[in-house]
């Protein structure tokens, strides 16, 4: 298979042909369709997050499923050969404390976190043997990965490939920070800095929890207009004046918002995020 590997972080990413092993027990094999480019994938690159390479690069990624491995119970798992999937850049490892306890998201023994399948290794290796690791366990810039079953989510029929693949980081992400984390009850204000593909998926988690003032803030009018689009209930253009900003984003909530959701990653707008709080106000710093 093709796949695009980074032999250490801060170095270029190169098109190798691998060999991929058939998928061990409790695992899968999928023939990858579509994978986002998230800026986590770009940290790594530009060597600002080091991790041990040589790794497929890629943690977002759809396809669909070509071998299941031993262990894997199509009935339980839901996973049949020809299903679209998502994948998971967290698969949990269904034994820790965290995961025995319902809490699959912090599991503290996850593969993932290590760049490599629940066993430590991987299936993907060089010509001359030696082995190339999947980044977050998925490694999603490939023809194809094997992965933990528990890291191949079913998707319902009809799901477009590419969408499919934004559900497995950013979507989950924004989503998951205004739903899981900060519990956003039914007719809250929210406020919202920065639109890429997180910021937009909390714009649409915001919808989902019946929030009642959606404000959108960016430096991009197009990113405005999608906000919009996906049901903010207003926007503000961020100017080179963070005071000005601020005073149009409080004049769009009655008593300042009851939270905000900085999802950018840079101390003015994590600082920003504070700032506009009112007594009691919850700032979610989701980049």
């Amino acid at each position: 298979m093709r796949a695009a590997v980074l032999e250490q972080p801060g170095e270029p990413v190169a098109i190798e042909e691998l060999i991929l092993d058939e998928p061990k027990h409790g695992e899968v094999r999928v023939r990858i369709l579509a994978s986002g480019v998230c800026h986590s994938d770009l940290h790594v690159r530009d060597g600002e997050w080091p991790r041990p390479g040589p790794f497929v690069i890629g943690h977002e990624g759809a396809g669909i499923v070509e071998a299941l491995g031993p262990g894997v119970d199509a009935a339980a798992s839901g996973l049949n050969l020809g299903q679209l999937v998502a994948l998971s850049w967290y698969a949990p490892c269904h034994a820790c404390a965290a995961c025995r306890s319902g809490r699959e998201w912090l599991c503290s023994d996850s593969g993932s976190s290590r760049h490599r399948l629940t066993d430590g290794t991987t299936r993907a290796h060089r010509p001359n043997g030696s082995p190339v690791y999947p980044y977050c366990g998925i490694g999603t810039m490939a023809e194809a990965t094997v992965v933990p079953a528990s890291a191949a989510i079913p998707m319902p029929d009809g799901t477009p490939p590419d969408v499919a693949a934004l559900i497995g980081c950013c979507v989950s992400t924004g989503v998951g920070a205004v739903i899981k984390t900060a519990r956003v009850p039914p007719g809250s204000s929210v406020v919202v800095i920065g639109l890429g593909g997180v910021g937009l998926s909390v714009v649409m988690g915001a919808v989902l929890a019946g929030a009642g003032s959606i404000v959108a803030v960016d430096r991009v009018p197009a990113k405005l207009d999608l906000a919009r689009e996906l049901g903010a209930t207003a926007t503000v253009l961020a100017g080179a004046d963070p005071e000005v900003t601020d005073g149009e984003v409080r004049s769009k909530t009655s008593s300042g918002p009851d939270f905000t959701f900085e999802a950018i990653g840079l101390a003015a707008t994590i600082e920003q995020a504070i700032r506009l709080l009112p007594p009691g106000g919850t700032a979610v710093l989701v980049a």
